[in-house]
């Protein structure tokens, strides 16, 4: 039987790069979605992709600190794009710094992020309870 803590981190891992295929797929590949769904439908996986990622890491602490922690990075790297030197402004006209960083800041972003978060944390301790009844 697998440890409960390597458990988690396996369900974590997987979730968060589903979340990457559909975010990529979303902003990538075109099905016909009006703009504003793609934007701020990539946003929202955005927002999921960094809980995944900070609930991985943090795979022992409780939700509402991975969430804090996610909104804290999501933030910092919306407000990344306040800087500009000229590599870091290369960097984001490649497909890989337009979805990793994006290239205009927006306070609309973060709202976004925070919907992801709130939804992929909402998940997560849902399926936290179900594992640990």
């Amino acid at each position: 039987m697998m440890p409960p803590l390597l458990r988690r981190r396996l369900g974590l891992l997987v979730a968060t790069f589903a979340v990457i295929a559909l975010g990529t797929s979303l902003r990538v590949i075109p099905v016909g979605l009006s703009p504003g769904v793609v934007k701020y439908g990539g946003s929202v996986l955005w927002g999921a992709m960094v809980y995944g990622i900070v609930a991985f890491l943090m795979a022992g602490a409780r939700t509402r600190m991975a969430v804090a922690v996610a909104l804290a990075v999501a933030t910092a790297v919306e407000g990344l794009r306040l800087y500009h030197t000229p590599g870091l402004d290369a960097f984001r006209l490649t497909l890989a710094g337009q979805l990793l960083l994006g290239r205009i800041f927006s306070g609309w972003n973060i709202l976004a992020y925070a919907g992801g978060i709130g939804v992929a944390a909402c998940l997560d301790r849902h399926l936290r309870r179900i594992a640990n009844p």
